[in-house]
């Protein structure tokens, strides 16, 4: 029987936080998960990468829960024998780690993400790397229900297993409203994304003056889009004002959301480690909002792990991606094709990739079953008929979700077959001395100070058969308002500025935020 979700786990590490018994009541409600796929058509199993027995048919088992290079091959190879159409994860980093891949922009008085935590790698078919230019053609649909880092007891993740068993798929109708916060610095970049998304930022809170208070009533629609700054090892977002001055109110906190947020909601958050999972005892014992949201009855959480960047105004970097998410969600797709065809969507856009983008795809990933369907699609008129519902009850075929899956391998193996590779240049490679004077005055005009510049060099697939112009890119990263503060608070704000050369010629500029 073909198996068409995966459930991967480590029992050993599961154990050592829960003990025996804890576990025992995880795999229960991970029996009552499986019984609700059933239902739904689909065949699900859970596979414990650490067991010899489970990985028997597979491949080694997992000798240490964070050794992210045997989860990653643990995974190819159960991907590679079922060819599961939902790959689901159970667990935080502690359980089953995010791969740590090397963040291009690193810098340690800027970014000073040395790495980027993800599930992307997972979500592809290529080997264990760092590098995120190994991983730029996802096919897999992928989520991850995490549970507490650090935690001793499970109920917190039993809660969110039990929640994805006793999903509601709803109309369009019922995610047609939305709760939307911006910073108020960011405002035309938000209103643009929920005018793309919704039709309209006419219920668009700014941070300040508002927040964080917000109503059960305010929280009530089940699509959340927010715009904020977020900092590392935080339970917050928060604005700024206009003006651009040093000053970050609290816009959204986890404290303030018990009994608030509604059930089956979806919150795409661009805030910088919007979507972290951490100790909460390293946080005074508040969880952050990721967290927070799914324990409340969120469906999903589209954030990411790291510093993220978007323009102030217009659309760009993490705008995009969070955008792309909702609008397959609210399209009918499952959460994890959205997680996908966001991705998908986001790389295919480019002509190649900045190292803004590269971290971009890298960095946001999903919290929750990849397999909900928050939003029916609107099927065609002939899935109401009697010979439409008999043909596919006596065939017991999956319908057109086999169909989707081989239009989302091929997009992913044509990204990996035609994307450049966005590579570190050679330190003898320097930007045009006009390149450099536009980076130095772009900077001087955001009223930036000292600032690290870096350069790549775009590898096109196709030099080999014919010349390609040379192309470069350069980035200058600096700190902008409350730059020098601490990469835990939100003062921290990383501007940059980013050229592309064609045989040494600028033909794009842009500038972009942290976020």
């Amino acid at each position: 029987m073909d198996i068409n979700k995966v459930i991967v786990t480590n029992a050993k590490a599961l154990i050592a936080k829960y003990g025996k018994g804890g576990y025992g009541q995880i795999g229960t409600a991970l029996k009552l998960l499986i019984d609700a796929d059933a239902k739904r058509g689909l065949v699900s199993k859970v596979i414990e990468v650490d067991s010899k027995s489970a990985m028997s048919p597979y491949g080694a088992p997992v000798a240490t829960a964070t050794n992210s290079r045997a989860a990653k091959a643990a995974i190819d190879a159960i991907c590679a024998k079922e060819k599961p159409e939902y790959l689901l994860i159970l667990g935080a980093n502690d359980v089953v780690p995010l791969v740590p891949l090397k963040n291009p922009l690193y810098s340690p008085d800027e970014d000073s993400d040395k790495t980027v935590p993800s599930d992307l790698p997972y979500a592809s078919e290529a080997p264990y790397s760092t590098d995120i230019n190994a991983f730029i053609g996802p096919t897999r649909v992928v989520g991850r229900i995490p549970d507490l880092v650090g935690a001793k007891s499970p109920e917190y993740v039993i809660k969110l297993i039990t929640a994805a068993a006793n999903y509601k798929t709803l109309s369009a109708a019922d995610y047609k409203k939305y709760f939307g916060i911006s910073a108020q610095i960011w405002q035309k970049s938000t209103a643009l994304s929920l005018s793309n998304l919704f039709g309209n930022a006419t219920t668009m809170n700014t941070v300040p003056p508002s927040g964080p208070s917000w109503s059960a009533t305010q929280l009530a629609p089940r699509m959340h889009f927010i715009n904020c700054h977020g900092a590392h090892l935080t339970s917050e977002y928060y604005g700024q004002p206009e003006s651009g001055a040093n000053q970050y109110p609290i816009a959204h906190s986890a404290a303030l959301l018990p009994k608030k947020i509604v059930p089956g909601t979806i919150l795409a958050a661009e805030c910088c480690y919007g979507a972290e999972l951490f100790d909460p005892s390293r946080n005074n014992g508040q969880a952050g909002i990721a967290y927070t949201y799914l324990g409340e009855g969120a469906y999903g959480v589209f954030g990411s792990t790291t510093i993220a960047y978007g323009p102030s105004e217009g659309n760009g970097s993490a705008d995009l991606i969070c955008q792309y998410f909702l609008h397959s969600v609210m399209h009918g797709s499952s959460m994890g094709r959205a997680a996908l065809e966001a991705r998908h969507q986001f790389a295919g856009q480019f002509s190649h990739l900045d190292p803004t983008d590269m971290k971009t795809l890298a960095q946001f990933y999903l919290l929750g079953d990849p397999s909900i369907h928050a939003v029916a699609a609107v099927p065609h008129a002939l899935n109401a008929t009697k010979v439409f519902k008999d043909a596919f009850a006596k065939s017991g075929s999956t319908g057109t979700r086999a169909l989707r899956r081989e239009r989302l391998q091929r997009v992913g193996s044509a990204l990996k077959r035609d994307l450049p590779r966005t590579v570190p240049a050679s330190k003898e490679s320097t930007a045009t001395q006009q390149v450099t004077k536009v980076l130095a005055d772009a900077a001087t005009e955001s009223g930036l100070g000292l600032s690290t510049n870096m350069h790549f060099t775009v590898r096109h697939r196709s030099r080999a058969k014919r010349e390609e112009p040379e192309r470069s890119i350069h980035v200058l990263m600096a700190a902008g308002h409350g730059g020098d503060a601490a990469e835990d608070t939100p003062g921290h704000h990383v501007v940059a500025i980013i050229a592309t050369t064609e045989d040494g010629k600028l033909i794009h500029l842009r500038r972009l935020h942290s976020r």
